[in-house]
């Protein structure tokens, strides 16, 4: 393609006129400037891609994982995994991607950890030339303004210090050809040996490419912008930042009011007839508990008389069961409860909108639905969005519950997958997310996306709580679940990266936790598919019913029988320091954990709460940790001293059993009070370590 042509192209593309209308004798063309207009095209994405391709993701993962029936599978050394490692004019160059085109990488996600490290060079070869178009560090080339702006090059969270990042390229780079990406660092080790890596500089990479199917033409990136080509960069910049979303481009647009009040199993909704898209939804819901009307009120969506949509409304909007700020391409919320949503929806004939209430409590809802004319053709997509949810999962690195294979969704049809978002709320202070994406597409035995952690999916990295939104394609609006007991929801849309299937797509994430723990663990999934396409997650009523959790003890109930863990206490107040679940794989701890107040001042209070079942006097007894700078406590079982005084000091850490003193333990809650006394000596503040609470009946 010339330079005329390619400028051509990209004013063609900026008035809204197909540079590849189907059917034409041309073989079609795909370049910068035609990815860069696809990557903002909403109406694109609900139709089968033409040019037609396919994609896989080139990533670190461990190389020991082979077969889920054989040893490895869930093998966790993610990083500085090569395809090889070449000799290249005196130069050692570890190669990530080696892909025959005409393609298109079009995201580029990394991550690193030790000294120096992310300083390396990161060069990409277009056709097999001997010189790279692309010669810079990783954070230049990804993050930084070498190839682009924000948000087609960033880092997440911006929160967190730079290097402890995901950096995300998803400005596309085309190849006519083939493409190589390679990185050079002295300080990588690439051999088998994990033992050996361990210390040297980690390299974990995904990276996703398209390849077309022929007889279509690629323009090979260059590195080079001509004028065509920043405008078309500036252009897509610009919509996927717009604080505005278009909600529709049509003339002749329509609009449903939405407004009802719905008691418990009430349904209400429009239908919309005649040939048309929804553009944008806006909903927002009033209840008295708000997070369970989040839940607890479904949208379903029958499409020319098939249900395809089958999801909660806060799912569906991107914030799971909490009113919060989150502002992606295809959604957008606040803090006062306003959802809007952007995926385009085409039907031929009619759409029947509805939403139920599963909940035991009246909900009220107001809203609207704005659609518009669409053009029905061979290749257009019904829009579809499933949600279930692994309630009180069981999860662990280790033992009785060990990583496993869960499901996102499994789709029978022909389309293509657009997104995902997942809700959970995590009972232990460790990382729930270790795991994988394996995503299989049209029947692979082996997938053509396996992942490297749970969080790099999502476009962030090291588990980090940090939340970000406002990037159009991975948001995380809440993160207090990741490092910590909380509540955490992840997103990821997509546009260029979208995975085509012909005859099905299944997705499978690894549960793995990195602690013994129970978590509620729900994905929604949206995709696009032929009239006709099946997905086989069945509407998780009972999901929806289920009491959304907000605090620790609803999961892990504080039951008192003969004795009760540290950690499974509830934390009802902390008056100064800080009180969590401390894990460490010490020995000392049963489950490796024990309750943790550090930093404690003189006079400041730690409350805590559990239940029991019936009523009695009782003699108490601590499994307590001792070190050298714990300190000396007061402790009171509702409202009465136990224990005036409990010194905590021994020269290294060790655990033993402590008398507490005895008490009277009501039927029902009961609240155990702590109170900090006096430091240990050459300290100014209190440490406090419970691992177990032992109850003896008197």
């Amino acid at each position: 393609m010339t330079r005329k042509t390619q400028i051509l192209t990209a004013i063609l593309l900026f008035t809204g006129i197909s540079a590849f209308p189907a059917g034409t004798s041309q073989p079609p063309v795909v370049s910068e400037a035609t990815l860069l207009h696809e990557m903002t095209d909403r109406d694109a994405l609900a139709r089968l891609p033409y040019p037609a391709y396919t994609t896989r993701q080139f990533s670190s993962y461990d190389r020991k994982a082979v077969s889920p029936d054989q040893p490895g599978w869930f093998g966790n050394d993610d990083w500085s995994m090569f395809i090889r490692t070449e000799n290249r004019n005196g130069r050692t160059e570890h190669v990530l991607m080696d892909a025959d085109g005409p393609g298109a990488i079009v995201r580029f996600w990394m991550t690193f950890a030790g000294t120096d490290c992310g300083r390396g060079t990161l060069r990409i070869y277009i056709d097999n030339a001997a010189e790279p178009v692309l010669e810079a560090s990783a954070f230049e080339i990804l993050s930084g303004t070498k190839v682009a702006e924000e948000p087609l090059a960033a880092s997440v969270s911006t929160l967190m210090r730079y290097d402890r990042r995901g950096h995300n390229l998803y400005y596309p780079i085309p190849y006519a050809k083939h493409c190589k990406v390679t990185y050079e660092s002295p300080n990588v080790y690439a051999g088998p040996e994990p033992e050996k890596r361990k210390g040297t500089e980690n390299v974990y990479y995904n990276i996703e490419c398209r390849t077309y199917a022929a007889p279509t033409k690629v323009v090979s990136y260059t590195g080079i912008p001509d004028e065509g080509l920043r405008k078309a960069a500036e252009n897509a910049r610009k919509t996927l930042t717009a604080t505005k979303k278009a909600a529709t481009g049509s003339p002749k647009p329509g609009f449903v009011r939405l407004k009802a009040t719905l008691a418990p199993d009430q349904t209400t909704g429009p239908t919309i007839r005649g040939t048309r898209a929804i553009r944008e939804i806006t909903l927002r819901l009033e209840a008295q508990d708000l997070p369970q009307a989040l839940r607890s009120t479904v949208m379903s969506i029958r499409f020319d008389g098939e249900q395809t949509v089958w999801i909660p409304v806060g799912e569906f909007f991107g914030i799971g069961y909490k009113p919060m700020h989150n502002d992606t391409f295809f959604t957008e919320t606040d803090e006062q409860g306003t959802m809007k949503a952007y995926w385009v929806m085409p039907f031929e004939k009619e759409c029947e909108v509805s939403f139920r209430n599963f909940g035991t409590q009246e909900v009220t809802l107001e809203g609207g639905i704005i659609h518009a004319p669409w053009k029905w053709d061979r290749r257009s997509l019904h829009f579809g969005a499933a949600w279930h949810q692994y309630t009180d999962a069981k999860t662990g690195a280790n033992g009785k519950s060990a990583p496993r294979d869960i499901v996102y969704t499994e789709l029978s049809g022909e389309g293509r997958y657009v997104g995902d978002c997942l809700t959970l709320y995590n009972t232990v202070n460790g990382w729930w997310g270790e795991g994988d994406e394996k995503i299989y597409v049209d029947g692979e035995t082996f997938p053509s996306h396996f992942g490297t952690g749970t969080e790099d999916y999502y476009g962030y990295a090291w588990c980090r709580p940090e939340v970000f939104t406002g990037h159009p394609f991975i948001a995380m609006p809440a993160g207090d679940g990741n490092l910590g007991i909380g509540y955490t929801v992840n997103s990821r849309y997509r546009m260029l990266d979208a995975i085509p299937f012909s005859r099905s797509l299944r997705f499978d994430m690894e549960l793995w936790h990195w602690q013994e723990a129970r978590m509620n663990y729900a994905p929604a999934t949206m995709w696009y598919m032929r009239p006709g396409g099946i997905c086989k997650i069945a509407p998780d009523t009972a999901g929806v019913r289920q009491p959304v959790v907000l605090r620790r003890s609803q999961l892990v109930p504080p039951v008192l029988t003969a004795g009760i863990e540290g950690e499974d206490l509830e934390i009802r107040g902390c008056t100064g320091g800080k009180a969590y679940g401390q894990y460490r794989t010490n020995g000392l701890w049963s489950q490796n954990t024990q309750l943790f107040w550090h930093n404690a001042p003189v006079g400041s209070m730690l409350t805590l709460g559990f239940e029991s079942a019936v009523e009695t006097a009782a003699r108490f007894e601590g499994i307590c940790s001792l070190a050298k700078d714990y300190g000396t406590f007061r402790i009171c079982l509702n409202g009465e001293e136990l224990a005036p005084a409990i010194a905590l000091y021994a020269p290294e850490l060790i655990t033993r059993e402590v008398p507490l003193g005895s008490g009277h333990i009501r039927k029902g809650e009961n609240t155990l009070t702590i109170e900090a006394i006096a430091p240990a000596t050459g300290f100014t503040e209190c440490f406090f370590g419970l691992d177990r609470l032992v109850l003896h009946l008197q």
